[in-house]
Formats: C-alpha cells, structure tokens, sequence
C-alpha cells in the first residue's frame, strides 16, 4: 500500500484519506438505519393499547420517547394532543423534521467524497502527465519502458478515485432510499395515531363500525 501511495504521488494521500472516511461512513450508517431499531413495528400497536385502556400517563410517555426515533415522534404528538388535531399534527411534523435531519447525518459528506474522489484523481494524473513531458523535454523519447512506466505512474490517481467514488456514489444512494423507506413508515405510523386520538380510527384493531341487525 505504502509503495501504491509512493508510485501515484501526493495526490493520492486525500484520496486514501477519503477513502477511510467513506468506509468509516458506510459501517455507521449500517449500523445507525436499521428500521427495527428506528421505527419498531410494535410501537404503534403498543400506543393503541394504552390508548384503548386510559393507560397513558407521563411516564409512559417519557419511555415511549426514549424507546425510538418514532417514538420521540409520536409521543410529541401525543403530549400535544389536548391542544386539537391541527397542533398535534404540527408537532409531530416539528418532531419528525429533526428526526430526519438525523437519519441523514454524513450522508451529505458522503456524497461530497463520491464527486471530489475522482476529480482529485484526474488532478494526480494530470500533475503527472506534466511531469512525463517534462522529463521528455528534458531526456527526450529514447526510453519507452521509462516513459511507459511514468504514464503508468500518472494513471494510479485516476484508477484510485473511481475506486473509491464508485462505492460511494452506490452507498450515498442506497442510504438516502432507506431514509426515505423509514421516513414513509414513520408518517404513515403518526398520521394513524393522529386517526386514532381524535376519533377517525377505532383504537381496537379490527373493530369496525358493523352493520345493524
């Protein structure tokens, strides 16, 4: 590695050192976006318990906040639900706008590294491709396997910033489809509960209005 480093000049330092960073990035997020973690598919069935039993209260609350970012949001709105549907609702989107804003965390860095990696590698190439004619202007052409070898030299920048923007580019998507996949659960999550506090959706599973006999 240390020789790769050497052969392709100084240039390849910031990309070596983007590449730890976009490697670093990748495993947080993994581990960071994991929908179970995020927005746990019993979260909402266990609000409509407590709401369907009157056991809501403070500190139930105060757990359902800690337990989840989906729970940060629909106890927000749950705490604001005596204010009318339009306040709760406006606090659920104020809850969810920082809860996204953390989902989404590095991904921007990400995403600068998948465009600079390249164009710092075009850049290294560039600086040594100047450096091949020079020496040519200097000790001219009668050494092909010394010119061949510093026009190879050049290319490792350019090879090195595709590898690393390519993954990078492909991850910096993938994430920001699984923050919207998980932003979609959780808005689908509190407009039901909204439906649930102020009457539009019965809070027992199931129960329907049913017809009269």
């Amino acid at each position: 590695m240390q020789d790769l480093v050497q052969s392709g000049g100084w240039m390849m330092l910031p990309i070596l050192i983007g590449s730890v960073v976009a490697l670093a990035i990748v495993v947080e997020r993994f581990w960071t976006l994991r929908p179970g973690k995020l927005a746990p598919a019993d979260t909402l069935a266990q609000v409509r318990v407590w709401l369907q039993k009157g056991q809501l209260n403070a500190q139930r609350l105060a757990a359902l906040r800690e337990q989840s970012p989906l729970g940060r949001i629909l106890a927000t709105g749950l705490a604001n639900a005596r204010h009318g549907r339009e306040i709760m609702k406006e606090s659920i989107q104020e809850e969810a706008a920082g809860v996204v804003h953390d989902l989404e965390k590095y991904l921007s860095t990400l995403g600068s590294i998948a465009a600079i990696a390249p164009l710092l590698g075009l850049l290294g190439t560039v600086i040594g491709m100047i450096d091949v004619f020079a020496a040519i202007m200097i000790h001219g052409t009668g050494d092909a396997a010394q010119l061949a070898g510093g026009i190879s030299q050049a290319l490792l920048t350019t090879a090195a910033g595709l590898v690393v923007a390519i993954p990078a580019i492909y991850f910096h998507r993938f994430f920001l489809r699984r923050v919207e996949e998980i932003t979609v659960s959780m808005e689908r999550a509190a407009v039901h509960l909204v439906d649930l506090v102020h009457g539009d959706r019965e809070a027992t599973p199931g129960q329907g209005t049913g017809a009269a006999s």
